[in-house]
């Protein structure tokens, strides 16, 4: 067996960045990444970093710690996992702090695989930002590393890792930002965290799942087999590995991958990108890793057809099955603030309140008009905060995991009485539904009328039947990077040539969508649409976009923007 240090070498920050090929842009109008070799973009441990970070308020030092381990889950209903999580619970320990506060959480990997933490949503700084490969080192098995930044704004937001399909295990938890001038009135405050799951359940991981997505509907995937007995994924490995072994399944295997031929140089994980995993090729799916969990059928009109690639056994509400649902108890009359994160890997879910209305008022963290709906969409990595009123009885919150036919739910219950049958359909479901265009950002955080500096066009690309999701025809590359400069209004063009839909999603700023639209950092974009947003880059470094369906992620759909020094 080959050492963890030989065969998953991590490139730092800065070695990282010595080695990169880095692209270059035009400046006037369109922007595009090339390969030219420049080396003149910010650092994300530059003097323009922390000076960004010198100018965020700074209160109180909130410290935290957190471990991240193989652990055995409870799910409820007799169904119990292995797999990996904070702690011992499902989702981890909620990290709630006031904005305006310093947060230190220092993350213990107990893993046998690197790790790291993203904290989405949150416009922080570059360095900690949670990219292994781009913007730090991995936390390699036995290590830890603290996380420390100020917390600006206010909102619901989450963490989870940047490292291979990780994030499709138990590795997620609510991070809450208090506002300290908080406008709104409740009595009662409930977070609400949906997921899909995999992991453990006959012998499935989310690494082989990605492997049997990887070799495609024509089981070609456009490449050849590699690896040398673990499941050999052909996704983008963010650890820093080889790519071409088990992936996050635990064990130590997986040889060399493509060597270390190619650009990376022999030392670097050997894809010869940098570490980052074996662009193009397919892979095998062991025998011994569970049944197949590819999705098939599954449509949904609200998602313009094709509703997912993974069959999930399990659909949770804060982890637990909906057989076995966590109850939130209040008093009728009570109003209370729902906090919904989706932190699923492959599933939008429609959301209801049997026997209630919700009334938005944010989303992804930010205010918006307060908007009355009978159900959300909510696609993976988006948030939403509602208040509801709450009535006499016992009621469903219900998920449905959109065009797969199957429901998470949890009860709210303000009385004596029995709970409504697992089978039980809110006719809610099926009311007034409010997706994100539909709503409007508050005066205070709309974004203000501005010269647009740079239009960023990004094609979504890649096909089920071949597995080959990428942005603009290439799959993630680190050295392939978009340029904007600080200062500058930004529009990012997401155009949909796939028949499928992407939740994409923006680290460390929020944009704008469309005629006053709401400010988002993750917005569903449909197939054959085109969605164009816009932000202000005032948060210097270098930023991932991609889609946070994790397979498609991982699978190549993923870029960078880097501003110039």
């Amino acid at each position: 067996m080959h050492s963890l240090p030989t065969r998953r070498a991590v490139l730092g920050t800065g070695a990282a960045l010595a080695v990169s090929a880095l692209a270059a842009s035009c400046s006037t109008g369109e922007s595009g990444g090339d390969n030219a070799g420049r080396t003149d973009y910010v650092r994300p441990d530059g003097p323009e970093v922390r000076a960004a970070e010198a100018e965020r308020p700074r209160g109180r030092t909130r410290k935290v710690r957190l471990t991240a381990q193989r652990t055995r889950l409870d799910l409820g209903g007799g169904v119990t996992v292995p797999t990996w999580a904070y702690g011992d619970r499902l989702p981890g320990k909620e990290v709630r702090v006031t904005a305006g506060d310093t947060l230190a959480l220092t993350l213990a990997n107990h893993l046998p695989r690197s790790t790291s933490l993203h904290w989405h949503g949150l416009a922080l700084r570059n360095d900690m930002d949670g990219v292994p490969g781009l913007t730090q080192r991995a936390i390699r098995p036995g290590g830890d590393f603290t996380y420390r930044f100020a917390v600006p704004h206010p909102g619901t937001y989450w963490f989870h890792p940047h490292s291979g399909v990780q994030l499709d295990r138990g590795l997620y938890a609510p991070l809450i930002v208090e506002d300290p001038k908080e406008p709104l009135e409740y009595d009662k405050e409930w977070v609400v965290v949906l997921d899909d799951w995999v992991d453990g359940v006959d012998g499935s991981t989310p690494d082989a799942v990605l492997a049997e997505l990887g070799e495609g509907m024509d089981h070609g995937g456009g490449g050849m087999d590699h690896g040398d007995g673990g499941s050999g994924h052909g996704g983008m490995d963010h650890d820093g590995g080889s790519g071409g072994g088990s992936g996050d399944d635990g064990g130590e295997h997986g040889g060399s991958g493509n060597g270390g031929s190619g650009n990376g140089g022999s030392g670097n994980g050997g894809s010869g990108n940098g570490g980052h995993g074996m662009h193009g090729m397919a892979a095998r799916r062991p025998m011994d890793k569970g049944p197949s969990r590819m999705m098939m059928g599954a449509t949904s009109k609200l998602l313009g057809g094709d509703a997912g690639d993974v069959k999930y056994p399990h659909y949770l509400v804060n982890g637990r099955v909906a057989e076995d649902p966590e109850t939130f108890r209040a008093r009728p009359g009570d109003r209370i603030r729902i906090r919904l994160v989706n932190a699923g890997g492959d599933t939008a879910f429609r959301v209801a309140l049997g026997g209630h209305r919700m009334t938005v008022t944010h989303t992804d963290g930010y205010p918006v008009e307060h908007a009355r709906t009978d159900a959300l969409l909510v696609g993976m990595g988006e948030r939403y905060d509602v208040l509801v009123t709450a009535k006499d009885g016992v009621f469903p919150l219900t998920a449905l995991a959109e065009g797969k036919k199957k429901t998470a739910r949890a009860l709210l219950r303000t009385g004596p009485g029995a709970a409504p049958t697992r089978t039980a359909r809110p006719g809610e479901l099926d009311g007034r539904l409010l997706t994100a265009d539909r709503l409007r950002a508050a005066d205070a955080v709309r974004l203000g009328k501005g010269k647009l500096d740079r239009t960023v066009t990004l094609k979504l690309t890649g096909s089920m039947e071949r597995y080959d999701w990428g942005i603009n025809g290439r799959r993630y590359d680190p050295r392939y990077r978009y340029a904007v400069s600080e200062g500058e209004r930004v529009r990012l063009r997401f155009v949909n040539t796939t028949t499928m839909w992407h939740p994409m999603h923006l680290h460390g700023h929020t944009y704008a969508l469309p005629h006053g639209g709401p400010r988002k950092d993750t917005s569903i974009v449909l197939p054959g649409r085109t969605l164009e947003v816009d932000f202000d880059a005032d948060n210097p470094g270098l930023w991932m976009v991609h889609c946070h369906n994790v397979y498609h992620g991982e699978s190549g759909m993923m870029t960078v923007l880097g501003y110039r020094k």
